[in-house]
C-alpha cells in the first residue's frame, strides 16, 4: 500500500496575502462602475475604523461580506471574473515572506496544499491560476441563474467551519493528516488549525492568540521585513 500523502492547509487573507482579496476585489468593482462608487467610500471607512481601534478585524471582515452581498444581487459573473483578473494581476505578489517560505518548503517536501478563504472563490480561483498554484482552494460561492447574473444569496461559507471542510477533504482525497499543517490568522482558523499536527498562528489576532496560547500553537508574527516567535510566557499588552 502507498503511502498516503501530507496535507497543509493555509487560510489566504493575512496569511499568504498580505491585504484582503475581497477589499481589493469590492474596491475594483467599485472604480469599474459594477458597484456604485459610495461602496468605495464605505469599504475605506470599515478599513480606516480597524486601522483606528475603532472596530476589530472581525468586524471589519464581516463589513465586508456584508457589502458584498448587499452589492453582488443583479451583477454579472462575467464582470466579476475581471474583476478579479485585474485585481490580481495587480496585487498578486503582496505576500507575507514567512507564508512564501513555508509554501516552498512543504512543496518540495510533495505536500498536498489546499488554501480557505471567505473571500469570493473567483477572486480566489484567479489568485491561486495566477500565484498559489495549490491543489485546491476555496472560496465563499454566491448563486448564479441561468443567465450567469447573481442572485444575491450565498451557496457556501466555507469560512463558517473550516475544519470539518478539511475532514471531509482529506476523506475524499485519501489523504493523512499526519505530520500535517495549518496556517491562520483568526479565529476562523482555529477549526482546521485544530486538527493538524502543526498549527502555526500566524499574526493572529487577539481571539486567535489567546487560543494559540492556551493549546501551546506555535505563534509567528512577520513586521516588515522582521519574522519572529512569541513564546507562550510572552504577554502582550
Amino acid at each position: 500500500m502507498s503511502e498516503k500523502q501530507k496535507i497543509a492547509i493555509f487560510d489566504i487573507d493575512g496569511t499568504i496575502f498580505r491585504k484582503n482579496l475581497q477589499f481589493e476585489l469590492i474596491n475594483e468593482l467599485s472604480w469599474i462602475g459594477i458597484f456604485p462608487r459610495k461602496v468605495r467610500d464605505q469599504i475605506v471607512t470599515l478599513y480606516t475604523n480597524w486601522l483606528e481601534h475603532k472596530g476589530t478585524y472581525e468586524q471589519y471582515r464581516v463589513g465586508l461580506v456584508e457589502l458584498y452581498e448587499k452589492y453582488i444581487r443583479g451583477c454579472k459573473l462575467s464582470d466579476v471574473e475581471k474583476a478579479s483578473k485585474m485585481v490580481i494581476s495587480f496585487h498578486q505578489d503582496r505576500t507575507y515572506i514567512f507564508a512564501e517560505s513555508l509554501i516552498k518548503k512543504l512543496r518540495s517536501e510533495n505536500y498536498h496544499l489546499i488554501a480557505i478563504s471567505g473571500s469570493p472563490i473567483e477572486v480566489v480561483r484567479e489568485y491561486n491560476k495566477r500565484h498559489l498554484k495549490f491543489d485546491a482552494v476555496f472560496g465563499s460561492v454566491y448563486d448564479l441563474d441561468e443567465k450567469k447574473v447573481y442572485t444575491g444569496e450565498i451557496h457556501n461559507e466555507p469560512v463558517k467551519n473550516k475544519g470539518s471542510l478539511v475532514h471531509q477533504y482529506v476523506l475524499d482525497h485519501n489523504l493523512t493528516l499526519e505530520n500535517s499543517y495549518g496556517m491562520g490568522d483568526t479565529e476562523s482558523d482555529a477549526s482546521f488549525l485544530d486538527i493538524v499536527a502543526n498549527p502555526i498562528a500566524f499574526n493572529p489576532n487577539e481571539n486567535l492568540k489567546a487560543i494559540a496560547q492556551q493549546k501551546g500553537w506555535r505563534i509567528v508574527v512577520e513586521k516588515k521585513d522582521v519574522v519572529y516567535e512569541i513564546s507562550l510566557c510572552d504577554v502582550l499588552l
